[in-house]
């Protein structure tokens, strides 16, 4: 069986605060993707253990990935008996703030839910989810989508246009929790989360350039100032919708442009960056 584990971007990404219990409260605005990883898995009946291999990720990681995480998950809450052999195809890039993690455990935890005859209601999934990561309850979804709390409230929203999405990697990844330890000795700034949903719902591109917002960006150009180089050279290139997404480092450029959006991909490329072209997936909100 193969299943598809879809990259996200952060349109907005406000940190409302932290709370006692060492978590953060955010207000943000997503889109998933078409760029994604795919997910080989075979049922092994017999198995006596689940077995992860990658082409691309090192082996120290696979063993700590959230992949194996939802498993021992499984195992310790609903003392889950399915094993497979799982080989995970990397697309999309780590330390790159697009949720490529989150994806893979929520494109995994449905097929092991399946195998086991898992039933959750909709509160138990997202409590299960959020053991594993902030932006799994999202990437369950798989829709863009206005996501609340500590991840927990995800809200389809409506998105007008269809999007080709230029994302640039730095050669610096960001680990989130460096990001947001960061963050938290600092004043982060607050956005307009409302002017957001409104460009995206009603299609306007020029509220959204000035309405794209993410309180982590001036922490990770810190940690990593190619983030603010790399964001700088797309404006400069002609792009409006340019921002930070996560806790980076990857920075994405929006435009409804195919030619434009080839022809800088092309560019970039051969200057040496790390360069993905994709687009959005559409909204199933009417």
């Amino acid at each position: 069986m193969y299943v598809k584990s879809n990259a996200k971007i952060n349109l907005y990404l406000d940190v409302v605060g932290k709370r006692e219990d060492g978590y953060h409260n955010l207000d943000m605005v997503m889109l998933p993707l078409e760029l994604h990883d795919t997910i080989e898995l075979q049922h092994e009946p017999h198995g006596r253990y689940t077995h992860i291999v990658s082409d691309k990720v090192e082996k120290q990681l696979i063993e700590h990935n959230m992949i194996h995480r939802v498993h021992e998950l499984l195992i310790k809450e609903y003392d889950y008996k399915h094993n497979f052999i799982i080989k995970l195809h990397k697309e999309i890039p780590i330390y790159a703030g697009l949720g490529g993690g989150s994806s893979n455990g929520a494109a995994v935890l449905k097929v092991f839910r399946k195998y086991g005859k898992i039933k959750m209601t909709e509160e138990e999934e997202t409590n299960f989810c959020l053991k594993l990561g902030a932006d799994v309850p999202f990437c369950m979804k798989n829709v863009p989508a206005h996501v609340q709390g500590i991840g927990e409230r995800v809200t389809p929203i409506k998105v007008k246009k269809q999007y080709f999405v230029l994302i640039i990697k730095p050669k610096q990844g960001l680990s989130t929790k460096d990001v947001f330890e960061e963050s938290d000795k600092q004043e982060l700034k607050h956005g307009n989360v409302n002017d957001v949903l409104k460009a995206l719902e009603t299609g306007d591109d020029d509220l959204l350039a000035k309405s794209l917002f993410n309180s982590l960006e001036e922490v990770s150009m810190k940690l990593c100032p190619e983030v603010r180089e790399v964001k700088e050279m797309l404006k400069k290139d002609g792009f409006k919708c340019v921002l930070m997404t996560g806790s980076g480092s990857c920075v994405f450029a929006l435009t409804t442009n195919y030619t434009f959006a080839v022809s800088k991909a092309l560019k970039y490329d051969n200057k040496g960056f790390e360069v993905y072209l994709t687009k959005t997936l559409k909204s199933k909100v009417k």
